[in-house]
């Protein structure tokens, strides 16, 4: 891969049109030099008068003529240089953030641990849009200057080599002067993007949580944390941006100095009659024409250096390695699934949530995990989804290991229903139809039927058409519930994980909710994560969880017999069902 297309974090389409558009800037700037030579040729035809001789009209009428051909070829390279540019920037925009979002998709589980959302939206938005600014209003302009710059300093240098030594004369200073300036605007880059992220993490905290912030009367307490890292913000960016102009200003007052070099040494020449006045004007007239683009080029590089932390993070986000494993699972979701002695901790260096957990789901059974809060069930069950790979250990299908196993082939194998239900800003009838991608509007009908989901749909205001909002605003829990069921319906996966769903609901909701349920479940290798006890006494098999290991297995007379957890779980459970709110003397 090309250093540049590298250093930029382009595709090899994007990396392509980026050459096309630094072309297309070098022609227009090339193209812009033509009116300004035809108008310093004016002008020597002009002043002819002050040497004695006449004026040719007919030649300045044939420059008038080249330049108004000349305006018509500037708009022409114009109208190029715009369709290069800022065309190919945008397509490069949408092509960068769809590959990120599809690499996103096929990262594992734990690369999301290690990662905050606002640090991801940073990446996808802010990142690849200071890209897309440069790219089309930045880069090209830059080399097309730089080229243009060459070309005259070349032009000069032929016409009269000491002048064009002054005119060029204090650009290394200059450059000097921006380029020992580089370090330390890299660290205040470096520290702004920092308070960014912060500050983004600030408002999205504030702004997710503003009705418990209310309820407990909290809002000024808890917009400090956000008033600060805005402050912070704040006066980082005022001294990025005093220390860039700064530069910026010093490295242009030092390069404008060759304009006075140049009248010094020229007016010298000109008293020992070794140049002519018109010499000497047509090269003041081009050397402040020249510095122009040598001004926007300093003015552009501490941007350019910004942009390699930004491009940088890019690299390193599209380097994440994927989940791996190749294998296909086809049919294997019908063999049942085995955990051997699995190990398991959400970060490298953390305790272990899983300590050695063997059990067995056979197909066609229904497993039921208990214990207390933080025992390890909902880890178990995304072990089981391949959401995670077990730091020692095994999980595996049929004898195939899942970690051998491409992720997306396995889930196909698994439907999905956690109290946890992410809907989407879409219709009804799309949300449903993520199950099986490709399913009719009668099957995805069909499946919501079972679900009982017809009976809220039809009061939506437009029905099966209705979009729900953010994470399905507009329903309640149970409503929530019954779609994410009728998307596992339409899945028809032969391995069903199921967090119990109905301990929050009402009973209307919970009846409707379990009979989804059980059709969900019929026939197929279920394991339930259970939270009412009572919900499971008929299962297969009853795991019980604590600490991270297996204390005890067996079905519910079993275990009830045996007198263990989950016998002293039950008794909890049933004691607490006579709690009522009371008044002063209520239990």
């Amino acid at each position: 891969m090309p250093r540049l297309q590298r250093a930029l974090a382009l595709t090899d389409q994007g990396y392509r049109g980026l050459k096309r558009a630094i072309a297309a800037c070098t022609l227009t700037n090339l193209a812009l030099m033509v009116p300004f030579a035809i108008t310093v040729m004016a002008f020597g035809v002009v002043l002819m008068r002050l040497t004695g001789e006449e004026v040719d009209w007919r030649a300045l009428w044939g420059l008038f003529a080249a330049g108004v051909a000349g305006l018509a070829v500037v708009f022409l390279c114009a109208r190029n240089d715009y369709r290069r540019t800022y065309v190919t920037a945008y397509r490069e925009t949408e092509a960068t953030r769809m590959g990120l979002a599809e690499h996103l998709r096929r990262l594992p589980m734990s690369f999301f641990n290690q990662r905050d959302l606002s640090e991801l939206t940073e990446n996808l938005m802010g990142d690849v849009s200071s890209r897309e600014s440069l790219m089309s209003s930045t880069i090209p302009q830059l080399v097309a200057s730089c080229v243009s710059t060459a070309v005259v300093c070349v032009m000069l240098a032929f016409f009269e080599w000491r002048l064009a030594l002054c005119v060029f004369s204090t650009l290394p200073a200059a450059l000097l002067i921006v380029l020992a300036a580089r370090g330390h605007e890299r660290r205040l880059f470096e520290r702004q993007t920092g308070a960014r992220l912060e500050a983004s993490a600030r408002l999205m905290d504030y702004v997710g949580g503003i009705r418990d912030i209310r309820a407990c009367r909290q809002v000024g307490a808890q917009s400090a944390p956000m008033r600060a890292a805005l402050q912070t913000l704040r006066d980082i960016a005022m001294r990025v941006e005093l220390s860039v102009d700064v530069c910026v200003s010093a490295a242009t007052t030092v390069l404008q100095a060759g304009v006075g070099l140049t009248v010094f040494v020229g007016t010298a020449l000109l008293a020992a009659g070794e140049v002519d006045f018109l010499t000497l004007l047509m090269f003041l007239l081009i050397a402040s024409r020249v510095y122009g683009p040598i001004t926007s080029i300093l003015s552009q590089l501490p941007n350019l250096l910004q942009l390699s932390g930004r491009t940088a993070r890019l690299r390193a986000l599209a380097d994440e390695p994927v989940a791996a494993g190749s294998g296909d699972a086809a049919g294997l979701g019908e063999r049942g699934v085995e955990l051997a002695d699995v190990r398991f901790s959400y970060a490298a260096a953390g305790d272990e949530v899983l300590r050695g957990v063997s059990l067995r789901m056979e197909p066609g059974t229904v497993t039921a995990l208990v214990g207390p809060s933080g025992s390890g069930k909902s880890t178990v069950a995304k072990l089981v989804a391949r959401f995670f790979s077990p730091a020692s250990g095994s999980v595996s299908a049929g004898g195939v290991d899942l970690a051998t196993l491409d992720e997306e082939s396995w889930l196909g194998n698994v439907s999905v229903v956690f109290q946890d239900v992410t809907l989407f800003d879409d219709t009804v009838m799309e949300n449903i139809r993520m199950g099986r991608a490709g399913a009719t509007d009668e099957e995805v009908r069909a499946a919501a039927r079972a679900a009982h989901c017809e009976e809220f749909v039809g009061r939506l205001p437009e029905g099966w058409g209705t979009r729900l909002g953010e994470n399905g605003a507009r329903l309640s829990g149970g409503e929530r519930q019954r779609l994410s069921i009728a998307r596992a319906l339409l899945k028809d996966a032969p391995i069903v994980l199921l967090d119990e769903a109905t301990s929050s609901l009402d009973p209307e909701n919970e009846t409707l909710v379990q009979d989804a349920v059980s059709r969900l479940c019929a026939g197929k290798t279920v394991l339930v994560i259970a939270h009412r006890l009572r919900t499971v006494a008929g299962a297969d098999q009853i795991v019980v969880l604590d600490g991270g290991r297996v204390a005890e297995r067996g079905t519910h007379a079993e275990l009830m017999a045996a007198g263990g957890l989950y016998a002293r779980l039950v008794r909890i459970q049933a004691e607490s069902l006579g709690w009522s709110v009371g008044g002063r003397g209520g239990r």
